[in-house]
């Protein structure tokens, strides 16, 4: 198993990478996000990677965060949801996003990937709702939209971290209003999105 690669970036695309390490340029598949957060070629950069193996390919997948790595391996572990379609998924969606869509049902989110239809977005939902809340909450930092903006108060936190994840002002307040303020924001965040993910 190669976990991360770091060397020097030879070659960059929206999705694909070069690196040399040691004299050996390893290629990567990547998702979008992770093309844009690299650094330029001929400068030295990391990639954490998941390696699959089959019977006739040996394929490697390189992403710009560990939380990105971890998030594309709970995702590829979704019936229907291969390699490719991880990539899509994380090209429009970064980790903390998707997380929060899966806790708030929000299905159709998913949808804006290449490759997910309303069927395979409510299975991933389905499948992954329980380990959002054992595992990725503790691995990923999904509060940290709201936490920048905790001064402010928790509904006009939970305001700035939805629209942190895309949404748009008035959007983020139709999905607050009539919220009990006093909640923490996370869970306001929760709700919010349970929500919005009703209403479409």
């Amino acid at each position: 198993m190669i976990y991360c690669l770091t060397g020097k970036l030879l070659e960059r695309t929206p999705d694909m990478a070069v690196v040399e390490c040691g004299g050996v340029g390893y290629q990567a598949a990547i998702p979008s996000t992770t093309a844009g957060a690299l650094p330029s070629v001929g400068e030295t950069c990391t990639l954490y990677t998941q390696m699959n193996v089959s019977e006739n390919d040996v394929s490697l997948y390189g992403f710009a965060t560990k939380d990105a790595q971890a998030m594309f391996r709970i995702l590829t572990g979704v019936s229907g949801v291969g390699p490719k379609v991880g990539l899509a998924i994380l090209s429009v969606m970064d980790p903390a996003r998707i997380a929060l869509a899966i806790s708030g049902g929000d299905h159709k989110a998913f949808t804006a990937a290449n490759g997910v239809g309303p069927k395979l977005g409510q299975r991933i939902v389905l499948e992954l709702k329980d380990k959002v809340g054992k595992n990725l909450g503790a691995t990923l930092d999904l509060s940290a939209p709201a936490a920048a903006a905790a001064p402010a108060g928790g509904m006009a936190a939970a305001a700035a971290a939805l629209t942190g994840l895309g949404y748009t002002g008035a959007e983020a307040a139709a999905a607050l209003s009539g919220l009990d303020p006093a909640l923490p924001t996370a869970e306001l965040i929760r709700l919010a999105l349970q929500g919005i993910g009703k209403r479409r």
